[in-house]
């Protein structure tokens, strides 16, 4: 799991620097486009091109949709906010599918999760400053959106993943992703630029083996063991934020990220309790 919130950083990074140069719907196609060769590699190795086919396309489809929002989005956002803020703000996108599982999941939620999901909303909040010129900016809101986008994706994945093969959610999502926006993209495409080939080639190879390592981390370990370790990509986001762009997060976007991350490790902790309890 370190290993994959340090990979999708980079990830994260790259696409920061590219969205100084691109438009944001644009690095979002280039995000899914420069990584299809290796999911397609990916698919083929795992042998499951013959059933690719045989898959929920509704449903497929939907995630695509989401995937554009969810990339576009987050790269607008990250094009006037550090890498820290958008870390702290994407933060609450457990809390929204703790939320989110209720509607369409059929999820039971007791009063103390609904008061640790209010809780990390407020950290948001406090992240997207109470007060001043700072607060609801386009970009926190882009973030939060991409937050949003994120979290009925996952609630989305866990329905296909009880009919369709993994590497097809995979396959078709960056498929519909690279279309999608490489079509909306289209009409305001900026040339790519050759000195932005190793950035392309990074942001390629980052954002692949993060799938397959944060994959291999649900895989093998239990959820609510492995899944605060994403809470260490703020120290990652922190890292690139002082190297490449010497900024450092301000005491709002602390505070709040330490609601956030409080309330959702709080979810995470009570819902390894609860699996616990029904199966001894």
């Amino acid at each position: 799991m370190l290993c994959a919130v340090a990979l999708f950083s980079v990830m994260d990074t790259c696409m920061k620097l590219l969205s100084g140069t691109y438009p944001a719907m644009q690095v979002a196609a280039l995000r899914a486009l420069t990584s299809l060769p290796l999911v397609l590699a990916y698919v083929g190795w795992r042998g499951a091109f013959g059933a690719m086919f045989k898959v929920r396309w509704g449903m497929h489809l939907m995630r695509g949709v989401l995937g554009i929002a969810m990339l576009s989005l987050f790269a607008f956002g990250i094009q006037t906010l550090s890498l820290a803020e958008a870390y702290s703000i994407f933060f609450i996108a457990p809390a929204l599918i703790t939320a989110l599982s209720v509607l369409f999941l059929k999820e039971t939620v007791n009063a103390a999760r609904w008061a640790a999901i209010v809780v990390g909303l407020v950290g948001v909040l406090v992240v997207l400053r109470p007060s001043g010129a700072g607060m609801l900016t386009l970009g926190g809101l882009a973030v939060l959106g991409a937050a949003a986008m994120y979290a009925v994706s996952a609630i989305s994945a866990r329905i296909l993943s009880r009919t369709d093969r993994s590497e097809h959610m995979v396959l078709w999502l960056m498929l519909f992703i690279a279309i999608g926006a490489g079509a909306l993209a289209a009409p305001h495409w900026v040339a790519v630029r050759a000195s932005d080939t190793g950035l392309l080639c990074a942001l390629a190879v980052s954002g692949f083996l993060g799938q397959l390592a944060i994959t291999e981390a649900f895989g093998y370990g239990e959820a609510s063991k492995v899944a605060p370790f994403e809470y260490t990509a703020l120290a990652f986001g922190v890292g690139f934020d002082w190297l490449l762009w010497n900024t450092l997060p301000d005491r709002y976007t602390m505070v709040g990220a330490a609601i956030i991350i409080g309330s959702g490790l709080y979810l995470l902790r009570h819902e390894g309790s609860h699996a616990e309890a029904e199966h001894p």
